[in-house]
């Protein structure tokens, strides 16, 4: 390709709004443009990049037995309401009629839409296990997109749907996605961990996300340097010691201006932790057959030296959606804000209390009365509930598994696997006849990867202070060709050569200096650059330079500058390919 003809235009300055150094370089080079909040196009230059990453993926999904197939992006309503999903996700999901007035919806993702596939498909054992897999547009309509590619409403995502008849064939398939998406993330240079999550909106019970860690990433990502346990902190657990011994009176005590844990542990000369504190939300409820929905009070009781994970909270209280309850809500249920307890508080408050608190004696919480505290309150005999662990972990807790201390991150989501188990199928009648001719639900799997965010996760992690400086498996061109001689006709035939051999070239050949010629080289960030300067040519050879490598230039004789190429193009795949590092669940 000739930059002459390129449709993309480099810039100079980092566009406005760009919250991260990789989003702004993928602007400034041309490989995308935005269109509306969340919303991107793809320019050439980013196709490409994108079209690589896809043909890697497909390989690694084919060697693991999957058939490609494409599925709509726009969906009847009904499959989603046999599920219940049409009513339990909100306006993150976009819904409309079409013209004769039927509810449809654009997929956010494709549950639905496979297992309808799939109960008209799969009739016996016989039929099974199968894997598919899709490379397509999604929309979901985030209420706050950001950093580009990171976080978008519109985006292309590969995602694969696994159907056994037992559990045991599910696990299978679940391991081989496991393994073939650290190939996938190698292939590309991207270093990822698995760590454990919530299965979310997708259901099931086991999950594991892929995770590029970074300082932009929106997720905390909780570790153990000694054993290696690792979780997202939505589902993170720790090692909790617990305050026991001889249950004592109840006591009011006056506690003037003491509305938080700190103030309330120094007016009573007491450790944090011998505290209980209450998170008071507001819990949406879905009926997932009518799509009614309902409000409730929701208490989260936490000892004081912790914090409330409000994703935990969330789903100990079966609630589709939580925020933050109003001073007037948290009173008309009996309850005081900055004194509140679930002590004497309206029956129909939902009540999640964390196990610190549950299994810990004559912790001081609030009396529900400004200014006062009751000591010695007792989970069980002062007031009840849901026992749960809904504390967040942080970095200093002690690790569940071997108790070193844990320690934290931030990360950015690119993949995620899922244990579906039945949770499809039974409520879609996705049924198969074993040997014994019993029916029997099929068991599934779910698995997805962001094409796009994995380009962006690419930008941020490989980039200096002049731009991109992309792995070769994932960047638009193998070559970039800068002509610096005012002979055309040589230019011309090298990249004419090059091209033929096979090499993927982009030939700067415009009237430009050579400063901007260079300046845009390095901001594109293509791996490999060949100058052809006056001098060099002179001598029968070419410069050659690897992008953001420190060494020197090297010079490859022109008579044998296409297998020169050819061998540092293979050397610099040979070098991804040898850092690959086959890992198991």
């Amino acid at each position: 390709m000739r930059m002459s003809h390129v449709f993309s235009r480099t810039l100079r300055e980092v566009p406005a709004g760009a919250e991260s150094m990789g989003y702004g370089y993928l602007v400034r080079a041309g490989f995308i443009q935005q269109l509306g909040a969340g919303i991107f196009s793809l320019l050439p230059l980013g196709l490409r990049s994108v079209r690589k990453i896809e043909t890697i993926i497909r390989e690694e999904m084919d060697g693991i037995g999957g058939q490609e197939l494409l599925m709509p992006v726009v969906n009847p309503a009904d499959i989603w309401k046999e599920t219940g999903r049409y009513f339990s996700i909100d306006k993150e999901m976009s819904r409309f009629q079409d013209r004769v007035g039927r509810d449809m919806v654009l997929a956010m993702t494709h549950e639905e839409c496979v297992t309808d596939i799939a109960r008209f498909e799969i009739d016996s054992y016989k039929r099974l296990p199968q894997l598919v897999y899709q490379l397509q547009t999604k929309w979901r309509d985030d209420p706050r997109p950001r950093a580009g590619l990171i976080r978008v409403r519109e985006f292309t995502m590969k995602d694969s749907y696994s159907f056994d008849r037992d559990q045991a064939g599910l696990e299978k398939q679940y391991q081989a996605h496991y393994s073939a998406y650290f190939r996938i993330f190698d292939r590309c240079a991207l270093p990822t961990i698995a760590v454990g999550s919530d299965s979310g909106m997708m259901g099931g019970k086991v999950a594991h996300e892929y995770m590029y860690l970074s300082p932009i990433g929106e997720d905390t990502i909780i570790t153990c340097p000694s054993c290696g346990y690792t979780a997202n902190r939505q589902v993170a657990v720790f090692k909790k010691e617990h305050k026991t011994g001889e249950m004592l009176p109840l006591e009011e005590k006056l506690t003037p201006n003491c509305a938080s844990i700190e103030d309330l542990a120094n007016f009573l000369s007491i450790d944090q932790r011998n505290t209980a504190k209450a998170l008071f939300m507001m819990g949406t409820f879905v009926d997932s057959t009518t799509g009614e929905e309902m409000q409730k009070l929701i208490v989260g009781v936490i000892r004081g030296d912790m914090e409330v994970e409000e994703n935990k909270l969330q789903n100990a209280a079966k609630a589709n959606a939580l925020r933050p309850a109003h001073t007037d809500e948290i009173k008309a249920a009996g309850m005081e804000p900055g004194f509140g307890s679930p002590i004497g508080c309206a029956q129909e408050v939902i009540v999640i209390v964390d196990d610190s608190v549950a299994k810990s004696t004559n912790l001081v919480a609030g009396a529900n009365k400004t200014d006062y505290h009751l000591l010695n309150t007792n989970f069980g005999r002062d007031y009840t509930g849901t026992v749960a662990d809904i504390a967040s972990a942080a970095a200093g807790y002690a690790c569940s598994v071997c108790s070193t201390p844990l320690q934290q991150s931030k990360g950015i989501e690119v993949g995620n696997i899922f244990q579906l188990g039945t949770r499809y199928s039974e409520s879609m009648g996705c049924m198969y006849q074993d040997e014994d001719g019993t029916r029997k639900p099929v068991i599934m799997g779910s698995y997805g990867i962001g094409v796009g965010r994995l380009l962006a996760c690419l930008a941020e992690q490989y980039n200096d202070e002049a731009g991109l400086k992309l792995p070769i498996t994932a960047a638009p061109y193998q070559v970039h060709l800068v002509s610096l001689v005012k002979d055309a006709e040589i230019a011309e035939k090298i990249y004419s050569d090059l091209t033929a051999a096979g090499i993927e070239v982009l030939y700067d050949d415009r009237k430009e200096s050579a400063g901007v010629k260079f300046a845009d080289a390095d901001l594109i960030g293509i791996p490999v650059r060949i100058t052809l300067g006056n001098r060099s040519l002179k001598e029968g050879n070419v410069e050659v330079k690897l992008r953001g490598s420190s060494e020197d230039a090297r010079a490859f004789p022109l008579a044998s500058l296409v297998a020169d190429t050819k061998d540092l193009v293979a050397s610099l795949m040979t070098d991804i390919r040898s850092n690959m590092v086959h890992r198991q669940l």
